[in-house]
């Protein structure tokens, strides 16, 4: 049985590489008529998926409309496994507010990682893209959030992660947050400049970023 279930996953990452939206469902259901748990499709295998998709268009063997396709392949996946998921939730953890900040209007990333969250068992708050810094702070004042993720794509809007980072520190609450960061042009470098907690190299990462600083 155990073999069969890691052969389903196979399947579901396969089917998900390969952009094959009309027939992602079904894998992901086949999946579970195989006995697997439905977080550990979600992860094992639309996320890791997703991050073999991410180092593909990295290589440039996958272009953006590629991209764009596997984001909505793993939608319609994670439609199936989602409702099952929040069923066996007996909790949310959380809540962690993600966003791209401010100038940048990208949210593919963004969104996947949200996916990952909610699958994972996390309450999401997502700001949407092209964030203002005030927004981010009245919105970890009004949730009580200790949890940030944080999304820039283009080397040219880096500043505003300082500038959410500044505006966090002066308003008295950086002590009690974790940020985490993630995108195409983040690196430790960045997160060692600003003070950040944490690099996410890809939605399986920043869930496991997450998952531990919940615990914590």
């Amino acid at each position: 049985m155990e073999v069969e279930r890691v052969d389903a996953i196979e399947k579901v990452r396969h089917t998900l590489i390969e952009l094959d939206i009309e027939n992602i469902q079904q894998t992901v259901r086949e999946a579970l008529d195989a006995g697997t748990p439905p977080l550990d499709i979600a992860l094992k295998g639309l996320g890791e998926g997703m991050k073999e998709i991410g180092e593909l268009f990295q290589a440039e063997e996958y272009y953006l409309a590629d991209l764009v396709l596997a984001g909505e392949t793993m939608k319609e996946g994670m439609a199936v496994l989602e409702p099952l998921i929040s069923g066996e939730a007996t909790s949310r953890k959380g809540p962690v507010i993600i966003f791209t900040v401010k100038g940048d209007i990208h949210d593919i990333g963004k969104n996947l990682v949200g996916t990952m969250l909610s699958a994972a068992g996390f309450k999401v708050i997502d700001l949407g893209v092209d964030v203002p810094e005030s927004k981010v702070v009245d919105t970890v004042k009004q949730s009580g959030a200790s949890l940030i993720a944080m999304s820039v794509l283009i080397t040219p809007m880096i500043g505003s992660v300082g500038e959410v980072v500044d505006s966090i520190r002066e308003a008295g609450l950086r002590d009690k947050v974790k940020i985490a960061i993630g995108g195409a042009c983040t690196t430790q470098e960045l997160v060692d400049r600003f003070g950040l907690d944490a690099l996410g190299r890809d939605a399986v990462d920043a869930v496991r970023i997450f998952e531990e600083w919940n615990d914590s």
